[in-house]
């Protein structure tokens, strides 16, 4: 009973007989029958997490987050990359709960009628993220897509710019800030009718090149980027051609990455706190599952626009 309470609820047991169970599980290479334990205690301790990519800063913080804020609850998540194909996200997660996971974290709350049938007749927790909605499956952590792009118009329309480019990924989260966007604008009067789609995942070379597809159209006076590492190729495929960023041409991106504060010029950009939604995600599902009450089922982590050189 005491190296079962050591094992798996170590913060019930004295420091010191932790370490001498610990010590033996070293001496003697044991590992505990997680499979076993799962039966007696109906707990895998296994979290699903379904992202679209991990080539990707602002995924890949978001998972550390909730991998981290998991593990301190006793938590492991097991990890699988969906590409942004709806019916390959259905397959995995179909594949993720025969391993009888405790709990769901899927990206995005736009997913096939099939899969939220599956979801809802496994009966278990389940948090969307990165996005926003009144009616999610079960619990969210996100932010409004619309909103953004309603945001980075009126930046737009503050400073003056009035013939936008734009250079854009074709998955469906950006196409909503591309969507509240050109809303935005057009209700000024401003068609933001040139744009360039790229495909995923978004790269430098991939923003110099569109951004030289753009400007053999025409000229504009900002280009805005659905992310910023194509704002960053953007940025470079502009200074190439010995236009100076913003006073020529200014340029937009989305994440606020890691680089985009030190890039020179600075990208104006998007902020999203990437690691509260991980975090936030990793304790809606361990407060359900350990049915610890909460008020907050839907948390939105917002946004704000930070203003830099580069627009």
């Amino acid at each position: 009973m005491t190296v079962s309470r050591a094992l798996n609820t170590p913060q019930l047991v004295r420091p010191k007989t932790v370490e001498k169970v610990m010590q033996a599980v070293r001496a003697t290479g044991y590992i505990p029958n997680a499979l076993a334990g799962g039966l007696a205690s109906r707990r895998s301790k296994l979290i699903a997490v379904v992202v679209p990519q991990i080539n990707n800063n602002m995924f890949v913080d978001t998972i550390q987050s909730l991998s981290d804020e998991l593990a301190e609850r006793g938590y492991h998540i097991l990890l699988c990359v969906s590409g942004y194909t709806p019916q390959t996200e259905a397959e995995l997660v179909a594949t993720l709960l025969s391993r009888r996971p405790d709990g769901v974290v899927l990206t995005g709350i736009h997913h096939t009628a099939g899969m939220k049938k599956v979801i809802l007749n496994a009966a278990i927790p389940v948090v969307e993220i990165w996005d926003l909605t009144p009616t999610p499956i079960d619990m969210l952590v996100g932010f409004s897509h619309e909103k953004v792009g309603q945001a980075v118009a009126d930046y737009l329309l503050k400073k003056g710019y009035r013939r936008p480019g734009l250079l854009w990924t074709a998955d469906r989260r950006a196409g909503q800030r591309k969507q509240g966007l050109c809303d935005a604008l057009r209700r000024h009067g401003i068609a933001a009718d040139a744009q360039i789609d790229v495909p995923l995942p978004a790269s430098l070379a991939l923003g110099r090149s569109g951004l030289a597809q753009l400007l053999a159209e025409r000229t504009f006076d900002v280009i805005v980027c659905s992310s910023d590492t194509l704002a960053q190729g953007a940025i470079m495929e502009a200074e190439s051609r010995g236009l100076c960023v913003p006073q020529e041409l200014a340029v937009i991106g989305f994440g606020d990455l890691d680089f985009a504060a030190s890039n020179r010029p600075a990208i104006t950009t998007i902020s999203v706190d990437r690691r509260a939604i991980g975090q936030r995600a990793a304790t809606l599902l361990a407060d359900r599952i350990e049915q610890i009450p909460r008020e907050d089922d839907i948390i939105d982590v917002g946004f704000h626009l930070v203003e830099r050189e580069s627009a």
